[in-house]
């Protein structure tokens, strides 16, 4: 039996790098992709601010350059918004997305708390072993400049995010959005309210799992992913 096609989008300040620990539980069920958007690990920045529409142009991209008609998609936090709106955008090219500690509820508090947090010389004096490793994540940029620009992006999310909950009635694709019980950032409210604006929607919770795609039980994710795309 062939294999479907799974592309892998990470979220922000990631990379493709993050998907290391979960593609070994995967290829024998798909073809896998991965790709860094934009700025991020050894994508070069472009003269462009980061956005949600110009991450999923470089998904459009990369499928026309391997000449891949359609495609199943895993999207991690930002990934999953990305994923969405490319299923919204371009039916034809996406079939079914799943998405992961995807935020779906922005605030102008939010938006103060996390852009609070994206402090270089804050992360460097209090965080060093983060800032290391975003260091080796995005050596084609710079982390910094990825902070930086990250930091932008946010500020705008409020009113630039999209789709947003009130237009997830236009997504005609199976989708299913996941979070964990312990996602700080991530309220399981807001993402029950996605679930229920989507006409082929689904939802799962993960029990024990916060945030980080790092922290999460790689092996309970690598089922559901399995089960939800080949079921």
């Amino acid at each position: 039996m062939s294999k479907d096609h799974l592309l892998l989008l990470h979220g922000a300040l990631g990379a493709k790098s993050q998907f290391t620990f979960l593609i070994p539980l995967l290829e024998n069920k798909f073809h896998i992709h991965a790709l860094d958007f934009e700025g991020h690990g050894s994508s070069p920045m472009r003269k462009r601010p980061f956005k949600e529409v110009h991450f999923a142009e470089n998904v459009m991209e990369y499928l026309d350059e391997i000449s891949l008609s359609h495609v199943n998609i895993f999207g991690y936090s930002m990934g999953g918004k990305v994923g969405l709106f490319l299923a919204k955008t371009y039916p034809e090219r996406i079939n079914k997305v799943f998405t992961f500690a995807t935020k779906f509820l922005w605030t102008p508090e939010s938006v103060d708390s996390e852009t609070s947090s994206l402090d270089a010389e804050k992360i460097s004096e209090k965080v060093p072993h983060f800032a290391r490793m975003l260091e080796e994540m995005h050596a084609a940029s710079g982390w910094r400049n990825v902070l930086q620009k990250t930091k932008e992006m946010m500020l705008t999310i409020v009113t630039e995010s999209s789709p947003t909950i009130g237009e997830m009635d236009q997504i005609r694709q199976e989708v299913r959005v996941t979070v964990g019980d312990k996602d700080s950032l991530v309220s399981i409210e807001e993402t029950v309210k996605a679930y229920r604006s989507l006409p082929k929607g689904q939802l799962q919770i993960f029990p024990k799992t916060p945030h980080p795609i790092e922290k999460v039980p790689l092996a309970h994710l690598a089922h559901s992913l399995v089960e939800f795309f080949n079921g």
